[in-house]
C-alpha cells in the first residue's frame, strides 16, 4: 500500500503572485476582490512589485519547492503526482485540480500548504478555496475531495531548519560587529501582522495565531542559548486595512526605532512567520527594515528563510504520510518540540470550527474519519 493512500494526489496550494507588470493590477485585484478597495490604492500597493521587475519571487520559489518535494517522494519510493495550485493567480488550485482528474482520474487530493501557523487567512481561507473548487467541479461532473496537512509550526523539520537560519544568521551578524552583545543587540522574530479579530479567532480552537509564533521563538531561544545570548521579542510587519482596525502590534520598523532609544545598536531579523523570501520578506525586511535600520545607524542581519532546507522538505513530506496514515485510521503521535502540542488537543489536525471569519463561507473539514472507521 501507498503511505499516501487514501489519496490520488499532492498538492502545494499557496497564495500565487504575478509574473509580469502588467499581471500586477489583476493580481490585486484578485486578492482584494470583494473589500471595496479602489484601483488607486492597488497600484499604490504594486509599487512593491514594480520595484521588483512586476514579478513577484513566490511562484519561482513555489516551483523549487516542488520539485525538491517530487525529489524527496522518489527517495522514499512513493510514487504520486506532486502539484501546484494558487489561491490568486495561475496555476489556479481548480484549473490545476480538473486537469489532474482528467489526466489520471484522481479524485481525493492532499494539499501542503506554505504556512505554518493556524489563523483563518493561513489555513481556514485554503480550506474555503478547497470547497470552492469541489463546487464548481462537482457543476461539471467532477467529483474531488480534499483534506490538508496539519499548520507545522512546531514540526521538528520546520523548527530544525529555523533553527539553522538563526544560528547561520547570528555568526553572521557576530562577524560584522565583533561579537553579540545582550546590551546592543536583539533578535527580531517578524511575522505578518492580522487583525485582532483574526488572532481572537484563531485562539478559539487553537493556541493561537501569536501563541504558536511565541512559542517556536522560545524554543529557538532555548537551543541557542549558549551561542546566542540575546533577548528577543516577536514583532509584525505587512500591516494593511483601514487604520481605525487595530493589527497585531507593534510592526518591525517602528520597535527598532522604540530600541534606539534604549540604547540598542543592531538587531537580527528573523522572518520566523515566512517559509520563503517572497514579496513580504523581499520588500519589508530587506529594503523598508533595512532602511530604517540604516536611518537608525543599526547593524543589521536578515536571517533566511526555511525555503527548500532539507530539513523542512523532508518534515513536508513526513506530515503528508502523517496525514495518509490518520486517514486510514492508524495510530499517530503527531511530533511538536513546543511547549504547545500539535495543535490544540494534540491530535494533529484543526476542527471544522477553526479560525473562523467574519463572513461565513463553505468550508472543507481538516479532521474526517478515516474511511471505514
Amino acid at each position: 500500500m501507498s503511505s499516501v493512500q487514501p489519496f490520488d494526489a499532492v498538492i502545494l496550494m499557496s497564495f500565487g503572485g504575478p509574473e509580469a507588470p502588467e499581471e500586477v493590477l489583476p493580481f490585486l485585484q484578485n486578492v482584494t476582490r470583494g473589500r471595496g478597495i479602489p484601483d488607486e490604492r492597488l497600484v499604490e500597493v504594486g509599487e512593491h512589485y514594480y520595484g521588483f521587475g512586476g514579478k513577484s519571487p513566490i511562484n519561482d520559489q513555489n516551483r523549487a519547492l516542488l520539485a525538491e518535494l517530487r525529489a524527496e517522494f522518489d527517495r522514499r519510493g512513493i510514487d504520486v503526482p506532486v502539484l501546484w495550485g494558487n489561491r490568486n493567480w495561475e496555476p489556479y488550485l481548480t484549473d490545476v485540480v480538473r486537469a489532474e482528474h482528467e489526466r489520471s482520474g484522481a479524485r481525493q487530493f492532499l494539499a501542503i500548504d506554505t504556512s505554518a501557523y493556524s489563523s483563518y487567512s493561513s489555513c481556514r481561507q485554503y480550506r474555503e478555496d478547497f470547497a470552492k473548487t469541489i463546487d464548481v467541479l462537482a457543476a461539471e461532473g467532477i467529483e474531488v475531495g480534499f483534506d490538508k496537512i496539519r499548520q507545522y509550526f512546531n514540526h521538528p523539520g520546520f523548527a530544525a531548519a529555523e533553527l539553522d537560519c538563526v544560528r547561520t544568521a547570528a555568526r553572521a551578524f557576530a562577524a560584522k560587529t565583533g561579537g553579540l552583545d545582550p546590551e546592543r543587540h536583539r533578535l527580531l522574530y517578524v511575522t505578518h501582522s492580522i487583525p485582532d479579530v483574526m488572532e481572537d479567532a484563531s485562539e478559539a480552537q487553537t493556541a493561537g495565531y501569536r501563541a504558536q509564533h511565541e512559542a517556536l521563538k522560545d524554543w529557538v531561544n532555548e537551543q541557542l542559548a549558549d551561542e546566542v545570548p540575546l533577548r528577543s521579542e516577536l514583532v509584525y510587519c505587512s500591516r494593511s486595512g483601514p487604520p481605525s482596525m487595530p493589527w497585531l502590534e507593534p510592526d518591525v520598523n517602528d520597535r527598532m526605532a522604540e530600541l534606539k532609544e534604549d540604547g540598542v545598536e543592531g538587531v537580527i531579523a528573523v522572518p520566523l512567520g515566512f517559509v520563503s523570501d517572497h514579496m513580504e520578506v523581499k520588500y519589508d525586511l530587506d529594503t523598508e527594515a533595512a532602511e530604517t535600520a540604516a536611518e537608525l545607524g543599526f547593524a543589521y542581519e536578515r536571517a533566511a528563510t526555511v525555503g527548500l532546507k532539507p530539513q523542512f522538505v523532508a518534515g513536508l513530506v513526513d506530515l503528508v504520510e502523517e496525514r495518509a496514515a490518520q486517514r486510514r485510521g492508524e495510530p499517530v503521535a503527531p511530533p511538536a518540540v513546543t511547549r504547545l502540542p500539535a495543535l490544540a488537543d494534540g491530535s494533529g489536525a484543526c476542527s471544522f470550527e477553526c479560525c473562523r471569519g467574519v463572513r461565513e463561507r463553505p468550508t472543507v473539514p481538516n479532521w474526517l474519519p478515516a474511511p471505514g472507521a
